[in-house]
């Protein structure tokens, strides 16, 4: 079996609906479906992806009652989330108007990128890129010129991702 890339990301929130809102509303990522954990059937299982839910783009949310993350080692530092190459400005201000915590403008490996974290303190970083295999969602409220696909996966090697997760 040869592995191409990732099929999801999945994390915890600790409000489902707040969540929900942030990820199609601010980010403007479709909601692809909204089931229960399958090993505890009390808990919502909240699926995000690119406008064609094409796996490798999924990020999923498990709802549980749980306090801030605590950071430490063995754990995903930062998700990589894909953009359209002249929308990091857009972005940094659609996030700070948000109020939530947002980085500078850099350049990492060759890209220029935005760190922030969700209003649950979820680490991402926006990497510009150019049009190519995204499918964003065509209901988004972010304008078309600046939405992309999300980036979980690369067809070929990435190092940013490589280097976050």
């Amino acid at each position: 079996m040869q592995l191409t890339g990732i099929h999801h990301l999945t994390a915890i929130t600790a409000d489902a609906p707040a969540n929900n809102r942030f990820y199609t509303e601010t980010l403007g990522m479709r909601r692809v479906k909204k089931t229960v954990n399958q090993d505890d059937t009390s808990a919502y299982h909240l699926f995000f992806a690119d406008g064609a839910g094409r796996p490798g783009s999924d990020l999923t949310f498990f709802d549980w009652p749980v306090a801030p993350e605590r950071r430490g080692t063995h754990s995903i530092s930062r998700t990589g989330l894909r953009v359209a190459e002249n929308s990091l400005e857009y972005w940094a201000n659609r996030l700070r108007d948000a109020d939530l915590t947002v980085g500078e403008i850099a350049a990492l490996d060759g890209r220029a990128s935005l760190d922030f974290e969700d209003p649950e303190g979820q680490r991402f970083r926006l990497i510009a890129d150019q049009p190519g295999t995204a499918h964003p969602w065509d209901r988004s409220p972010v304008p078309a010129p600046t939405r992309s696909g999300v980036w979980v996966r690369s067809r070929s090697p990435c190092p940013i991702l490589r280097q976050q997760i």
